[in-house]
């Protein structure tokens, strides 16, 4: 009986420690929400400075909260699709600047990614043209050999069936490029704030 009765106790102990790691774990999970919480209240403009409110926690809390807060802004630089997204994006970058403190390295690698943010737009409109100018191209050289001047073809090149096929590809493509150069440089950033 006095066996049973010490793998019973070894079994408690057990069950004890795995209860205590298992609170730890959830109540960093609970500090990350809050650290989110605050990062989404710094977005809205409800939160003045991210710096600030996670320097009102506890030093034993603010790592939690510090990933939290950097999940939350990498979360919300995405490729720039529309002006709110780009707002939304520069004020993340911000934030990620006021929250590691303007140090060297993520300054860097933060300017890296508001360039790659810039270049996106840019090379997204550069290939927009190109695919027109090739549709167009192809529409007058058609024409041409139907007999009619290169002045008479009417039809937008958006509106040709092969133009949204291929800009579909095209636009795929170039978000897979960027996205990636993207998460590669929120990684660098997510290690050098919560690691």
């Amino acid at each position: 009986m006095a066996e049973i009765k010490s793998t019973m106790e070894m079994v408690l102990e057990r069950a004890a420690r795995m209860a205590a790691g298992a609170s730890d774990q959830e109540s960093n999970e609970d500090l990350e929400k809050l650290g989110m919480r605050m990062a989404a209240d710094f977005l809205n403009e409800t939160e003045k400075s991210l710096i600030d409110a996670l320097l009102k926690q506890p030093a034993d809390r603010q790592v939690a909260v510090r990933a939290g807060m950097a999940k939350t802004l990498l979360r919300n630089i995405v490729l720039p699709r529309d002006k709110d997204l780009v707002e939304s994006g520069a004020k993340a970058l911000q934030g990620l600047l006021e929250l590691g403190q303007s140090a060297g390295e993520l300054t860097s690698i933060c300017a890296e990614m508001q360039q790659l943010l810039g270049h996106y737009s840019q090379h997204k409109e550069q290939l927009k043209q190109q695919l027109e100018s090739a549709i167009r191209a192809q529409l007058e050289q058609k024409a041409a050999q139907r007999g009619k001047a290169a002045g008479q073809v009417t039809m937008n090149p958006a509106m040709h069936p092969q133009y949204q096929e291929e800009w579909s590809r095209m636009l795929t493509d170039l978000n897979t490029q960027y996205n990636q150069a993207l998460d590669q440089r929120k990684k660098m950033i997510q290690e050098r704030l919560a690691p």
